[in-house]
């Protein structure tokens, strides 16, 4: 205690000092694991087929599928040019896919980069270049029912600190917090559209945060002198988390589907008239 009396230092801002520490130590990559809807982890594992290998236990799962899915994303919008950009970012269609086959719901086919190989193939075959018995004729192809489109509402470093929360019971250490525990923030939404008749079936936002800790650690217990602001984590974590709120939330309300109904059918007119 003569110790921490000589630095400056009450014996509660101490035991802060050593909480924040260790909540360090946990955090591994100086942030804390991002969340989704109030769980702790994001995408994971693998899928084969219907079955699935290490899934996120907060992934919505159905017993059985809902039809066939292509996932498709406006590399023209705003958001994608951030997320290139800005975040560094590739095509979120991978981990989507990786999602959604995970899931069961969907069966996902693909209609991406992928696709040109695939009409390769057939051309070579129709070609006469393919081995007999290659089985490369036409009418294979699945076709896909629906199509999910996502889209980045925003995906913001530093939205909020954490110090004021603190500030009363940290003391002389409030300040150290607020300099070095930030929020993260993404909002996503998904939307899932009929290929037959282009009807929007479903639409789902979603969220994630996280905080970013770095500045504790070792160099806390060297003195406040040498800490101030914070490294941000990497935007991706993030933004999966929160399109797996997205993706959870359209299931679970997929599971009370109702088809929309307009007196006269749709694509009709409508019920609004114009005189």
């Amino acid at each position: 205690m003569q110790r921490t009396a000589q630095a400056g230092f009450s014996p509660l801002s101490a035991i802060a000092a050593m909480v924040f520490s260790s909540m360090v130590a946990i955090g591994g990559c100086n942030a804390t694991t991002p969340t989704l809807g109030g769980g702790s982890n994001t995408a994971t594992g693998a899928a084969a087929g219907g079955s699935s290998q290490g899934a996120n236990p907060q992934l919505e799962h159905c017993d059985s599928t809902l039809g066939t899915m292509a996932v498709d994303e406006d590399r023209t919008a705003t958001w994608y040019y951030r997320l290139s950009t800005e975040y560094k970012l590739d095509s979120t269609v991978p981990v989507l896919r990786a999602m959604i086959q995970q899931s069961n719901c969907f069966v996902v086919v693909e209609r991406g980069a992928a696709l040109n190989n695939m009409m390769r193939e057939r051309e070579m075959a129709e070609s006469g270049e393919m081995r007999q018995g290659s089985k490369m004729g036409k009418g294979q192809m699945v076709a896909a029912d629906y199509t999910m489109s996502p889209t980045i509402n925003f995906s913001e470093k530093g939205t909020g600190a954490m110090g004021g929360l603190l500030g009363g019971a940290l003391g002389g250490v409030a300040g150290v917090v607020a300099g070095g525990l930030k929020a993260n923030e993404a909002s996503t939404t998904l939307l899932l559209i009929d290929n037959r008749s282009g009807v929007q079936l479903s639409a789902a936002q979603g969220s994630a945060k996280n905080y970013d800790i770095s500045g504790f650690g070792g160099g806390f217990f060297g003195g406040v002198a040498g800490l101030g602001g914070y490294t941000n984590t990497p935007q991706g974590k993030i933004i999966t988390a929160s399109f797996m709120d997205s993706f959870n939330q359209m299931v679970r309300a997929l599971r009370n589907y109702k088809a929309q109904s307009v007196e006269g059918g749709l694509g009709t007119g409508g019920t609004l008239k114009v005189n």
